[in-house]
C-alpha cells in the first residue's frame, strides 16, 4: 500500500504540481512552500537582529516589552499581502503554520527571542472564531513554536469583548476599540518566563499592547514581554 500511495502521490504532483503561494507559479524540483524567487524577493524587515528598532520604539513608556519585530513588510498590492488574506479570509491556515515556522528559525538564531519559553497568540472572540473556522495567529504561534521550541498556550489569554475589526478604524480609535478586550486565564503558567505575544499583522500595535499589558498587570510584573507579527504595516511607519 505505501508503494501504491507513492505512485499515486506522484501522478497527483505531475498532473497538479504544487504552486508557491505567494506568485502561483509551479516550485520547482527541490522547492518546498515558498519558490526560491519569491524567498529571494521577500521584503524582510530584519528587525530581529536590531535592538532598538522602530517597531519596539513603539512599546516605550506604554508597556514594557523587552524585543519586538516582524518577518516582513506589509505593502498595499503586494503578493505578500496577498498571502496573509488567504489565510486570514480564504481559508488558507496551512499557509500560516509555515509561515510561522520560518519566522520562528529566524528568531530562534537571534540573541533577543532565543530564550522564549512561551508563546501566546492574540486570541479571536469566540464569535468571530466560529465565524472564520479558526484563529490564524494560532497557527502561526504554532509554527513559531515548533521551530523555536517553545510551548505554545493558545488558551493562555482570552477576547472577553467581541470588538468590531480594527481594519478600517482611525489610529486613535483603535486603542479605544480593543482597551480592556483581554483577559489572562491561568497567569501561573505565564509568570516568570519569556512570553512572546504573536499576531498575523502589526499596524499601530494598539491590540498587541492591549495584550501585553493585560499580561502584565495580571502577572503583577513577573513576566518578561516580546512581541512578534509576521508583517508590519510600511504605511505605519516612516522606515523606508
Amino acid at each position: 500500500m505505501s508503494i501504491f500511495s507513492k505512485i499515486i502521490s506522484d501522478v497527483a504532483s505531475l498532473l497538479f504540481p504544487p504552486l508557491c503561494p505567494v506568485c502561483r507559479r509551479p516550485l520547482g524540483e527541490g522547492e518546498r512552500f515558498v519558490c526560491t524567487s519569491c524567498r529571494y524577493r521577500i521584503p524582510l524587515t530584519n528587525f530581529w537582529r536590531e535592538a532598538g528598532n522602530p517597531m519596539e520604539q513603539r512599546f516605550w513608556g506604554i508597556v514594557p516589552v523587552r524585543s519586538a519585530a516582524a518577518l516582513f513588510w506589509f505593502s498595499e498590492g503586494s503578493d505578500w499581502r496577498r498571502l496573509v488574506h488567504s489565510f486570514k479570509y480564504s481559508g488558507k491556515w496551512l499557509f500560516a503554520r509555515r509561515m510561522g515556522e520560518w519566522f520562528g528559525a529566524e528568531l530562534a538564531r537571534s540573541g533577543s527571542f532565543s530564550d522564549v519559553d512561551v508563546i501566546v497568540p492574540v486570541p479571536l472572540h469566540w464569535r468571530k472564531r466560529l465565524s472564520r473556522g479558526y484563529n490564524q495567529s494560532e497557527f502561526i504561534a504554532e509554527g513559531m513554536a515548533r521551530s523555536m521550541g517553545a510551548v505554545c498556550r493558545n488558551g493562555a489569554l482570552r477576547r472577553v469583548r467581541n470588538t468590531p475589526s480594527q481594519t478600517l478604524k482611525h489610529r486613535n480609535d483603535r486603542w479605544e476599540n480593543v482597551s480592556g478586550a483581554f483577559s489572562v486565564c491561568r497567569p501561573e503558567l505565564l509568570r516568570g518566563r519569556h512570553v512572546l505575544i504573536v499576531d498575523d499583522v502589526f499596524t499601530t500595535g494598539s491590540t498587541v499592547m492591549a495584550c501585553a499589558e493585560e499580561i502584565f498587570r495580571t502577572c503583577e510584573g513577573d513576566v518578561t514581554l516580546s512581541v512578534a507579527t509576521l508583517a508590519l504595516s510600511r504605511n505605519s511607519f516612516d522606515v523606508r
